[in-house]
């Protein structure tokens, strides 16, 4: 089948096939015109990579599984290897989320302190230093220009 073929049947771009393809996820062969041809397999390749792209997996971590995945699923092949990488993203994404966990608690603070100081009501009252500028009164009419009178 065709690029665009097996973008109807994935859902998938075609330009994100062809980056599937340049990362060595996807390997098409070529018609006689140099056009991409897949195999009936490739439905079920992008499947597999677009699950593991929503797992967190990064495209170099799923050519590294693909060929230990089966099924659209996928259900991966159980090695040592295998498990390393995967739990080796896993402490990646855990680290990642501490550092929001941090961050967030971070800029509740600023604000929980930057609350308390404001005098009155800290929800509705807006800091000056932050409230846009007054807009400048209108400008006044400029005089009617002078009007010329022709000379007979």
């Amino acid at each position: 089948m065709l690029i665009g073929e097996l973008s109807r049947q994935t859902g998938v771009h075609t330009h994100q096939l062809r980056y599937y393809e340049t990362q060595g996820l996807l390997e098409p062969g070529r018609g006689a015109n140099g056009y991409r041809e897949y195999t009936d397999d490739a439905v079920v390749t992008v499947s597999q990579i677009r699950k593991l792209l929503h797992a967190g997996l990064s495209t170099q971590d799923i050519g590294f599984l693909l060929p230990c995945a089966a099924g659209a699923a996928p259900d991966l092949e159980p090695c040592p290897e295998l498990l390393d990488a995967l739990r080796a993203r896993l402490r990646d994404l855990d680290d990642h989320i501490d550092t929001l966990t941090r961050s967030r608690q971070a800029l509740h603070d600023y604000i929980d302190a930057t609350e308390h100081r404001m005098p009155d009501n800290p929800r509705t009252r807006a800091c000056d230093s932050f409230a846009p500028p007054a807009p400048a009164p209108p400008a006044p009419p400029a005089p009617p220009a002078p009007r010329r009178t022709r000379r007979r």
